[in-house]
């Protein structure tokens, strides 16, 4: 049904199905109710990986359009390719967000003290774009094709090209907030944040995470199982944290050292049209460039994200 991202292997979407089916039935039968999830989670990555898909999200997304495209007959197809969604800029109100998305998780995790170090090229632009502004996209080309019988239609919505973001300013964004705005825990105690070290590369960021952290806690972990757990508490909190730090790097190593920008003139052709259908642009307005990112993160993002994710 499509090409596969490697252009190795023909991708059968169809095939990919029965494969999803057999391997839960096989999970089923063997009576690991518990570690479907897991098991269905490492296979996705596995199959992602072996067509040239760095995870099952952009996988899944790809033959999403490949279906798309394959059974679509007549009918006018737009597509819609947000960067990374953010919090809402303007639209129903500043700052609105639900759930953790993209680089929350680890804005989050440095505000509660659980980040230590991290994997990304200080000068990497982070392709980001608020939510509403993705609404306002995808609205405004549903009026500009409403019945047209064309080929499908992309349309990249992002701020890499007419507003970059470098991950360096998000950084010290996150660090001037939760200095001023520090997290308070559970126990009613104000989280101090640290200076989190950044590794540009991974083979630097895989030897810090070895000495600095995977050999002491090698060595915390005989020194418990002498002292007949004595330690148990303390291991078990380093051991998370240090599984928080992995867990989020491999999560976003994709993203954090690539160094593409992209192209979003369809969006701009977009944008022009609406102006001239006589759309209110401040209404449904979709351009990154009038963000000003150090006001968008500090004012309205960063207690956007506190508000209603962190404190749930």
């Amino acid at each position: 049904m499509g090409e596969s991202l490697n252009g190795t292997y023909k991708l059968d979407v169809d095939g990919k199905k029965k494969l999803v089916d057999e391997k839960m039935k096989e999970l089923l039968v063997e009576g690991r109710k518990e570690g479907i999830a897991l098991a269905m989670k490492e296979l996705g990555m596995k199959r992602a990986k072996f067509y040239g898909w760095p995870n099952t999200y952009v996988f899944t997304k790809a033959m999403g359009e490949m279906l798309i495209g394959h059974f679509k007959d007549n009918l006018p197809i737009v597509i819609i390719r947000p960067t990374m969604v953010t919090s809402t800029f303007n639209k129903p109100f500043p700052g609105w967000i639900e759930g953790f998305r993209t680089i929350d998780s680890v804005m989050a995790s440095y505000g509660k003290g659980k980040l230590k170090c991290f994997l990304a090229s200080p000068e990497l632009v982070l392709d980001v774009i608020p939510a509403d502004m993705v609404a306002n996209a995808m609205i405004v080309s549903m009026v500009a094709h409403p019945c047209q019988s064309c080929d499908r239609i992309i349309y990249h919505i992002g701020s890499s090209l007419r507003n970059p973001l470098k991950f360096s300013s998000v950084r010290d964004f996150t660090i001037r907030y939760f200095t001023k705005n520090p997290w308070i825990n559970k126990n009613g105690k104000l989280v101090k944040t640290s200076k989190v070290t950044v590794l540009s590369s991974m083979p630097n960021f895989l030897s810090y995470m070895r000495i600095r952290f995977l050999l002491p806690l090698k060595g915390l972990y005989w020194l418990d199982a002498i002292f007949c757990q004595y330690f148990k508490r303390v291991y078990m909190d380093l051991d998370r944290k240090v599984k928080v730090a992995m867990r989020l790097v491999e999560l976003y190593k994709p993203y954090l050292l690539f160094k593409g920008i992209f192209d979003d003139k369809n969006s701009e052709k977009l944008r022009v049209a609406a102006m001239e259908m006589g759309l209110n642009v401040d209404e449904f307005g979709f351009d990154p460039k009038c963000i000003d990112w150090e006001d968008y993160f500090i004012n309205i993002h960063l207690p956007g994200l506190v508000r209603y994710v962190m404190k749930q």
